[in-house]
């Protein structure tokens, strides 16, 4: 008679389900394909203690805050030790990293109770006091690679991907827009779902005052990786980011990214960077966008050993797209879920699950 050990179970629990299609329910997503080989891997949008979860041997929460519940329930139930919970994995958003930790106490309460937390770019453990940063690391998230589609030699296209809300700063591109009016051969995307009714408004207030500016809304995934494979910059303006999908979607299609300079971008793209533009300032942005204009609609010869603007955002972007690739964050993933798993089992020793056959 063989004896089949049975998957450990791994919660993941995630703030955004399939319905939201955002960048919680893509990671939660990918996260449960890559450990699925090594755990039987489910996604909740909460998490209780119940007789059928006490065979949970690691949870991964998505968001401090609002996940807060989750947590402290799976605490309450495996015990909380000097340096957090067993078994219970914490990876920090944005919105986490750059607001909600310095403020609201449920989100604190969860850095207390994660036995692990996870940054999603090299930057984010500078918001941590020395006592987390020692429980954290660094899993850049990633991208499958995609070809470079045809893009057109007469016109720039830039596109924009993130929902309308305050913190992508969808404001900055449209403002940018107004600037560039008279470039009638840069053309502007702008793709994201209306979360905020007002800014929805100034969306069509802008197509409406600049005919080289498009809001799309919302599209399916695969529509928008190929807008950004065929634009020849992807614009991210956001003022708080834990890790952008976005930008390692035009990294690892070929397409640069003009960004705001902030820490989540920094920490994607690197410190050196030429490609980014101040937080908010539209005429920043228009510059360097009528600068790339010119770079491919006016190519002007360059001295010997220069190169232009374009030139360098698109190879240091073929750089960075090496930190995106599947099997690191899968090996890097795989590895923190298995110290999770056995940190919990050594806590809350349970009998191996088997199945006689």
């Amino acid at each position: 008679m063989a004896v089949v050990l049975i998957k450990p179970s791994v919660v993941i629990v995630s703030p955004a389900l399939a319905d939201s299609n955002n960048g919680n329910w893509q990671t939660a997503r990918r996260w449960q394909l890559f450990l699925s080989g090594h755990f039987n891997v489910r996604i909740v949008k909460h998490w209780e203690n119940t007789p059928a979860t006490q065979r949970d041997v690691a949870m991964i929460a998505l968001h401090a805050r609002r996940s807060a519940d989750s947590i402290a329930a799976w605490a309450q139930s495996r015990g909380n030790h000097a340096h957090g919970s067993p078994g219970l994995v914490l990876a920090l958003t944005g919105t986490d990293l750059y607001r909600d930790i310095e403020t609201d106490e449920t989100a604190q309460k969860s850095l207390e109770l994660a036995r692990h937390l996870i940054v999603l770019q090299e930057k984010g453990t500078e918001k941590l006091s020395e006592d987390l940063q020692e429980k954290t690391s660094v899993i850049f998230q990633s991208t499958t690679s995609r070809k470079t589609l045809p893009k057109p030699k007469r016109r720039l296209k830039v596109v924009m991907v993130g929902h309308l809300r305050d913190e992508k700063m969808p404001q900055t591109l449209m403002e940018a827009a107004v600037l560039l009016r008279g470039y009638p051969d840069i053309y502007i995307d702008h793709i994201g779902g209306p979360l905020d009714p007002e800014l929805a408004q100034a969306a069509e207030e802008t197509m409406q005052a600049c005919p080289n500016y498009r809001w799309l809304g919302n599209q399916p995934h695969g529509a928008t990786r190929a807008r950004i494979q065929r634009a020849h910059v992807l614009v991210h303006a956001s003022k708080m980011e834990g890790g952008a999908h976005v930008i390692m979607e035009a990294v690892c299609s070929g397409t640069p990214v003009v960004a705001s300079y902030i820490d989540g971008n920094i920490g994607m793209l690197g410190a050196a960077y030429p490609g980014y533009f101040p937080l908010g300032n539209s005429h920043a942005l228009a510059n360097v966008l009528t600068q790339l204009q010119e770079d491919i609609v006016n190519p002007k010869p360059l001295p010997p050993g220069k190169s232009s603007m374009y030139t360098k955002l698109k190879s240091q972007c073929a750089e960075r797209a090496k930190l995106f690739a599947p099997e690191n964050e899968q090996n890097r993933l795989i590895a923190l879920v298995q110290r999770a798993v056995q940190n919990n089992n050594e806590a809350n020793p349970q009998e191996v699950q088997h199945a006689n056959i």
